[in-house]
């Protein structure tokens, strides 16, 4: 994928208080650094932040931007394509996928946050697209996997339709109970690619970014159906 020079700003934006769940958030710009590894996505815990590339995972102190220690994989290993990364109780998890070949396969892979040694793997093979974010909420894992329109598939066919991207609810077991598409206006803005980052907020509400516009959106689960609904995005 395209580098994406926001991301990294969107580990360093904090939310302000939200009183309730329709007040629109406010971000706050604390801190830019220039990081050469934050070209696919970060992860942050409380005293670090960790730059994602395909094959790299850059570990870097957030008061000073000191790089602190590497992972790199090898160049033709098993890990091909890392998209973004979360840390939970020490681990991080980052979504990888073999993008941009075919048939489309993903896994969630696991890396200690203090050593950075890999540890640990769950494979999907081939079912739903690519993994491009994973986060974890309410006691599940959450995650969309990735189409897209880009004309990366067999003879230059469209790699997966990015209508048919969803975010997916995965339990401990990894047995999937629900999953939701994306609604037409955010597809719209995603223009050949899909759904690169999300996460649950402070305010215990779900927000989506995409590939290439420098906008969060702040997502709804539906009445009813399968579409989540977008009532509000913000730069």
């Amino acid at each position: 994928m395209n580098s994406r020079a926001a991301i990294l700003l969107s580990a360093l934006l904090v939310f302000s208080a939200v009183v309730s769940s329709h007040t629109e958030p406010v971000l706050t710009q604390v801190g830019e650094y220039n990081i050469p590894e934050a070209n696919q996505g970060i992860g942050v815990d409380a005293k670090y932040f960790y730059a994602v590339d395909n094959q790299t995972i850059a570990k870097y102190d957030k008061k000073t931007g000191t790089l602190v220690k590497k992972w790199q994989g090898e160049k033709s290993g098993p890990i091909q394509h890392f998209d973004s990364a979360m840390v939970m109780e020490g681990k991080l998890y980052l979504a990888h996928s073999n993008y941009p070949e075919w048939p489309m396969t993903s896994s969630l892979e696991i890396v200690d946050a203090e050593t950075m040694e890999h540890v640990g793997s769950h494979s999907f093979g081939i079912q739903w697209g690519s993994l491009t974010w994973v986060d974890w909420h309410d006691g599940h894992w959450w995650m969309t996997f990735a189409n897209y329109d880009r004309l990366l598939g067999p003879n230059k066919t469209p790699y997966g339709h990015k209508a048919n991207t969803v975010m997916v609810k995965i339990p401990p077991d990894f047995r999937a109970v629900e999953s939701w598409t994306l609604p037409k206006v955010l597809l719209d803005k995603f223009e050949d690619m899909s759904n690169s980052g999300g996460s649950w907020g402070p305010d215990g509400a779900l927000y989506l970014s995409g590939h290439d516009p420098a906008e969060l959106y702040r997502m709804r689960f539906p009445k009813a159906g399968s579409v989540l609904d977008s009532p509000m995005s913000f730069r």
